[in-house]
């Protein structure tokens, strides 16, 4: 430094009234650049020797610490195939859509990877490390994505995603997947958790814990509940629904009285779920008083009065007392009666009619509409495949004209509630009567992959828009949702429609190659799918 402050102020004063004075290695680069006799070139050979000497002979500063070790995951590593294929997965999610708008006849690998999430972790494998960067990456760009990424990325993946600010989120959102939660048993282990984890871990416990001894979590849950925060009641609120019974009512009449509206809203939703709770026998009886049978006029109706007040009961048990933009006030306290009350009591008021015969009585002063949408909702809340049946009608019947809705998504909720394979069947013959243009919103409720009749219905229905010349790309999102969904084993039936038959008169300019190409892809998309399941079940195809 003494060196290096010379050669500065002889800089300041100048080489004629202070040359440089030749020093250890200055002098030799002097001599070595032949400017000995050149006192400004001396001094800035000099001044550069210095400054290489200042930047290349800095002491290294003290060692960070060396992070924890990542945590073991026990789970089964990816078979080799497998492993290569969540590669080409990953990378295909990062690559550019093609140009010209059209996609070709090739996969789409992006749309492919959360199918393949969701078979991994079905056969319980882990992600190899080297992959665990991508898989976060995907996970960040595409919350869809976050739930089986990250419960395929494990303890490693929330251990890396701790060490990269970017990765937070996995941190905040995972829902404690890859998380070592303790035993139900483990009174200790689940004490400490539940009091130190992050929130996401203590939500993870508590759906780990109810699912296992629903009481004991009901208790953990009680024993910080006025401590901790209103949107944090809300989420642990919210996680009662799986193995939600009878033993949870008197907490969530507690609830009603939150100072949050919001949980106390939660709160009567779900004892309101509870058709033998105290407040479904309060809104049942609400709701009878609003809706009778009048046998007065030949034959039998159904007549409403809505109510003409929002008390300070209905108040309490979490009727919303202002409607929307567009709702009256009496049609929007009477839906939410109606859709609270148990359906068993409708029965009984309407003198031991079952539900289809219920839902097919007319009803008076346009009071229809309303009535049935409330028993739409009370039958996706109470999970009742008999109302449900008798709200969705026959498949066949228009849309328009249903006995419960003509709403498609009213529907697609009314589906959710049935079996799989009764869903599967009702939609297959609703494609049958109205095509497509109509069903892709229940086609979306249906179990995948779409069991053998449902699927049949959707290549005819396509088979029949192409034959017509329809407009083929009104039917690509469709398309693109038999690529996810349709079965492999539908692979025979489609490929005799890859190749390009003759257009119609009054057809779509090039929709003949357009219908060619979509089903190749089609295809190709099911052959692809088929190698997948192989490769994670360990075999060869």
């Amino acid at each position: 430094m003494d060196a290096w402050e010379e050669l500065v102020t002889t800089a300041l004063l100048g080489t004629d009234r202070r040359p440089p004075e030749p020093r250890g290695a200055g002098s030799g680069a002097a001599a070595g650049t032949g400017s000995a006799g050149d006192p400004p070139v001396a001094l800035l050979d000099a001044a550069a020797l210095h400054t290489v000497r200042r930047r290349a002979g800095l002491r290294p500063g003290p060692a960070a610490p060396l992070p924890d070790p990542a945590p073991e995951d026990g789970r089964h590593p990816l078979p080799e195939a497998a492993r290569h294929r969540l590669g080409l997965l990953l990378a295909g999610r990062a690559a550019p859509a093609p140009s010209g708008g059209r996609r070709g006849a090739t996969p789409d690998l992006a749309e492919l990877l959360p199918q393949w999430l969701a078979v991994a972790n079905e056969h319980g494998y882990r992600a190899p490390a080297s992959a665990l960067p991508a898989l976060l990456d995907a996970a960040r760009a595409r919350t869809d994505l976050r739930p089986q990424a990250l419960a395929l990325a494990g303890p490693r993946g929330l251990w890396l995603a701790g060490l990269n600010p970017e990765w937070r989120f996995a941190l905040r959102g995972a829902g404690g997947a890859g998380v070592a939660l303790p035993d139900a048993t483990d009174d200790e282990g689940v004490r400490t958790l539940w009091d130190e984890g992050l929130f996401a871990e203590r939500v993870a416990l508590l759906a780990s814990v109810r699912a296992k001894d629903p009481a004991r979590g009901l208790e953990l849950l009680r024993s910080t509940w006025t401590a901790e925060r209103a949107e944090d009641r809300l989420m642990f609120l919210d996680s009662l629904r799986a193995g939600l019974s009878e033993a949870d009512e008197e907490f969530l009449e507690a609830a009603l009285a939150d100072r949050s509206r919001n949980v106390r809203s939660t709160a009567a939703e779900l004892l309101s779920a509870l058709p033998a709770s105290a407040l479904a026998g309060r809104m049942a009886e609400r709701a009878v008083s609003c809706v009778s049978l009048d046998r007065t006029v030949g034959a039998a109706a159904v007549v409403v009065e809505a109510p003409h007040e929002c008390d300070a009961g209905m108040l309490r048990d979490g009727v919303v007392p202002n409607p929307p933009a567009g709702r009256g006030q009496r049609s929007w306290w009477l839906g939410q009666l109606v859709e609270a009350a148990p359906l068993s009591c409708w029965t009984a008021r309407f003198g031991g009619r079952p539900p289809e015969e219920i839902v097919a009585l007319p009803v008076a002063d346009d009071w229809r509409g309303e009535l049935h949408a409330a028993w739409c909702r009370a039958a996706v809340r109470q999970r009742d495949a008999a109302w449900s049946r008798a709200l969705l009608g026959s498949p066949a019947a228009p849309p328009a004209t249903g006995p419960g809705t003509s709403s498609l998504a009213e529907r697609a909720k009314l589906l959710s509630t049935l079996s799989d394979a009764e869903r599967a069947d009702w939609v297959a013959a609703f494609v049958a009567a109205h095509g497509l243009s109509e069903a892709f919103q229940l086609l979306g409720v249906c179990a995948v992959p779409w069991a053998e009749p449902l699927g049949a219905a959707v290549v005819d229905a396509l088979d029949i828009a192409r034959d017509a010349g329809s407009y083929p790309w009104s039917f690509s999102g469709v398309m693109g949702l038999a690529e996810r969904c349709l079965a492999p084993e539908a692979t025979p039936q489609l490929e005799a429609l890859t190749t390009q038959a003759a257009e119609p008169e009054d057809a779509s300019p090039g929709a003949g190659g357009y219908w060619s190409e979509a089903f190749q892809r089609l295809v190709s998309t099911l052959r692809l799918r088929a190698r997948m399941h192989a490769e994670l079940a360990g075999r060869a195809l």
